[in-house]
């Protein structure tokens, strides 16, 4: 069975930091890429952060570059996201996926809340 849960979201002051993890089921975790994406409200779920798992190359959004970090963990079977210095903007439902497809994820995780506040 395929598996992503997500956990670590919370409430937050702006400024502060969270890091988010994605445990994955071994089918997930051996896809080509795996990615968080966020979801505000009333807004379109966006593409946050990649990571490749040939050689760990990773790409971010512009909205969170120089602030975000996007790391994997073989031997945990982990994806996490460190976020730091974060703004009100950020908040939203951040989602963890995985596919072999760059344009497409064929798994999702349940997501996890992240608040900020001002």
């Amino acid at each position: 069975q395929v598996q992503l849960v997500e956990s670590g979201g919370g409430l937050v002051q702006a400024g502060g930091s969270l890091r988010l993890s994605c445990a994955a089921s071994q089918r997930a975790f051996s896809t080509y890429f795996m990615a968080w994406f966020r979801q505000a409200p009333g807004k379109e779920r966006v593409f946050v952060a990649r990571i490749r798992r040939s050689d760990s190359s990773t790409w971010y959004a512009d909205s969170v570059k120089g602030r975000f970090t996007i790391s994997r963990d073989s031997a945990k079977n982990t994806v996490y996201l460190q976020m730091n210095s974060l703004k009100p903007e950020d908040t939203a439902v951040y989602y963890c996926a995985a596919g072999d497809n760059l344009l497409h994820y064929d798994y999702w995780g349940q997501g996890t809340q992240v608040t900020v506040s001002s």
